[in-house]
């Protein structure tokens, strides 16, 4: 007898391979048999009618911290998605000095927009190397799979202290940066993870550590990932040296010779996306397995009532101090409102043409197709008359977005068209009070697939499952196939959707961040466990931690 049969599935199995009809066995937490299965099972689910494909995984995560008070690791997981890469962006909270935690945690804030606090008081701060991090989040029993990066920030603080912000290091200290590298990677890292971007700061304004890191140190520490078998991540200064960034990769992929990612945006011109398909099309013939990852649509900032507001003033500023339901009294005071309204008028914020209403509907309208301004234009208003209308009409709950990145959807069409660029990016765990992308993967498939059929459903599904698997170096996810893993979703595809995100205060101290339910996912296995039946979480977990050894 089986654990679980799904049964009457249509089958996408994550290689690209047209769809079929069969059920699915599991024992033990591995697929056991796949075919016209006549045998019995401790539970059935019926997929009749539903699309049945591998767990999604997302490989831009930064919930190291979250983790720790939400095993669950909402929102990814009421997304499909059942493995998590944490340690992106060279910010990781390992390896640590015991003096050095309160910094780690102030760098994760001003990088990622996570509360400080809420990062010192929501882990256990038990370890000092990379491998005791990894035995501190497995004892958090999370609800799906988690691996991680070692991050270049932390390491380099490490070993060099407040001279790893502005100074290169000694031989010596390049060799300790790389064998602490290495050592986190025999201790189960995924690989490293580095950061280049000079919007990145350290709590007193300095560029975080290894930001200026010669190519010679990153090369160094790529012969070492390479020779174990991890993964290179990538933050890259593309828009101030694309030439000179372009050439790094190169250098690693070369030094490692293995598998390098980095992140990317598309430009605003239609043609924008073209330049990164040449470099991946190019790096690639040369022989080299270099990738990029980019957040499938436009994205930046949200803003409403129960968020931040696009204006900056002392009106502005008094209703930000409100919770939501002191603000909603505010808003319905003509008086504070026509002070709100004149402020606006004299300090101009956001600009309203570029923020983008998200709709009435269940589902937010993330295609830039009504700007603030057009509906104050249409409506006779000053458009923060219009914001503070729609406001009142939804309860608070009404939303904006701002496309500070991939507002150009062709551009972004044309990377994707790329095998070597697949769709993520989603930084689930990360400027939590800012902007919501974690139902990512859902987004593939509502729009890439089936809005502008960009991807057939077995493209779409490679790109969510097998691709980033191989990516992430996993040789037991990612398809469906008997011996495989059992990380599964049943989808029903005429209802499946991202609901609104909303504002909820569950992180320490209260502080507040974005959610995102799903919905459409009948069920999704981790490991063999359900964890999530008809879009609600079941309480089970079924993840673990996943150690690369190299």
């Amino acid at each position: 007898m089986y654990d679980l049969i799904i049964r009457n599935g249509t089958i996408v199995d994550g290689s690209g391979a047209q769809p079929v009809t069969a059920d699915i066995a599991i024992s033990a937490g591995i697929i056991a048999k796949i075919g016209d299965l006549n045998d019995a099972a401790l539970e059935e689910i019926d997929a009749k009618g539903h699309v049945v494909t591998p767990g999604f995984v997302d490989l831009h995560t930064h919930l190291d911290a979250q983790i720790g008070w939400d095993p669950s690791l909402t929102p990814i997981s009421w997304h499909g998605v059942t493995t998590a890469l944490m340690g992106n962006c060279g910010v990781t909270f390992a390896p640590c000095k015991p003096e050095d935690k309160d910094l780690l945690a102030a760098m994760m804030e001003t990088v990622e927009d996570i509360p400080r606090e809420a990062i010192r008081e929501g882990l256990p701060w038990s370890w000092e190397d990379y491998g005791g991090y990894l035995d501190a989040i497995e004892e958090m029993n999370p609800a799906i799979n988690v691996a991680g990066l070692v991050g270049h920030c932390a390491v380099r603080y490490y070993v060099m202290g407040d001279r790893s912000i502005t100074e290169q290091p000694t031989e010596d200290e390049q060799a300790q940066i790389v064998k602490i590298v290495g050592d986190s990677i025999r201790a189960g890292a995924a690989g490293f993870s580095t950061n280049r971007f000079l919007g990145h700061y350290m709590p007193d304004g300095r560029h975080v550590p290894g930001t200026h890191a010669l190519h010679e140190e990153v090369e160094a520490i790529a012969a070492e990932v390479g020779a174990a078998g991890g993964l290179m991540q990538n933050v890259l200064n593309l828009g101030g040296n694309f030439e000179g960034e372009a050439e790094l990769l190169r250098k690693e992929a070369k030094a490692a010779n293995g598998r390098i990612l980095f992140s990317i945006t598309a430009g605003a011109k239609d043609s924008s996306g073209q330049r990164v398909k040449n470099l991946l099309e190019e790096l690639n013939a040369d022989g080299l397995d270099v990738s990029a990852i980019s957040v499938p649509r436009g994205t930046g900032f949200i803003t409403g009532l129960q968020c931040g507001f696009p204006w900056k003033s002392d009106a502005w500023h008094q209703l930000a101090d409100m919770d939501l339901a002191a603000r909603l009294v505010a808003i319905n005071d003509i008086t504070f409102c026509e002070k709100l309204v004149t402020e606006a008028s004299e300090k101009p914020g956001l600009p309203p043409e570029e923020l983008f209403w998200m709709g009435t509907e269940s589902q937010p309208d993330y295609l830039g197709s009504t700007s603030l301004s057009a509906m104050a234009e249409e409506a006779g208003e000053h458009p923060a008359q219009t914001y503070l209308r729609l406001a009142r009409e939804t309860d608070g709950l009404g939303l904006f977005t701002m496309q500070f990145f991939n507002k150009n959807l062709k551009a972004l069409a044309n990377l994707f068209s790329s095998d070597h660029c697949l769709p993520g990016l989603g930084d689930a765990g990360a400027h939590v009070g800012q902007v919501m992308d974690s139902g990512w993967s859902t987004f593939v498939l509502t729009h890439w697939h089936k809005r502008a059929q960009l991807f057939s459903l077995p493209e779409a599904i490679h790109k969510l499952t097998a691709a980033p698997a191989r990516i992430l170096g996993l040789s037991d996810r990612g398809l469906l196939q008997e011996g495989m893993r059992a990380d599964i979703n049943v989808i029903d595809m005429d209802r499946l959707g991202e609901k609104m995100p909303r504002i909820v205060h569950d992180f320490p101290f209260e502080s507040p961040r974005f959610i995102q339910q799903g919905q459409g996912y009948m069920a999704t296995i981790c490991n063999g466990t359900v964890i999530l039946r008809d879009d609600e979480l079941t309480g089970d977990r079924g993840g673990e931690v996943i150690r690369h050894y190299g």
